[in-house]
């Protein structure tokens, strides 16, 4: 719609030749924003459905998203690790199989030096 409203804009009209929408006339205008506002009607439609479906799952006690890749004893040795001093980043990554990303969001955040 917003894309057609920069064309009236500028002085150009739209044709659609496959749902016989001509804005260039009352009419075209009227069928293509009916047409605009019904899709608009889907979308919220689909999003409810979508966020009452989330919290149907929610209460069922489903938990979305992706399972995490450290359980919470290898976040602690991962902590551990690198508290010691004595391993570095991808030491700690290669020995818990993960990339050295997932170390660092399961360290505590340094202050800024």
């Amino acid at each position: 719609m917003d894309t057609v409203s920069g064309f009236e804009d500028r002085g150009v009209g739209f044709r659609s030749l496959t749902e016989a929408i001509d804005t260039t006339t009352s009419t075209g205008r009227l069928v293509f924003h009916i047409f605009c506002a019904l899709a608009e009607f889907e979308r919220d439609l689909i999003v409810d459905r979508t966020q009452a479906g989330l919290a149907a799952a929610r209460s069922r006690g489903k938990v979305a998203g992706r399972k995490p890749k450290l359980s919470p004893h290898q976040v602690a040795v991962a902590q551990r690790m690198h508290k010691d001093g004595q391993h570095n980043i991808s030491e700690i990554a290669n020995v818990l199989g993960v990339s050295r990303a997932t170390i660092y969001r399961h360290l505590p955040a340094q202050p800024a030096a």
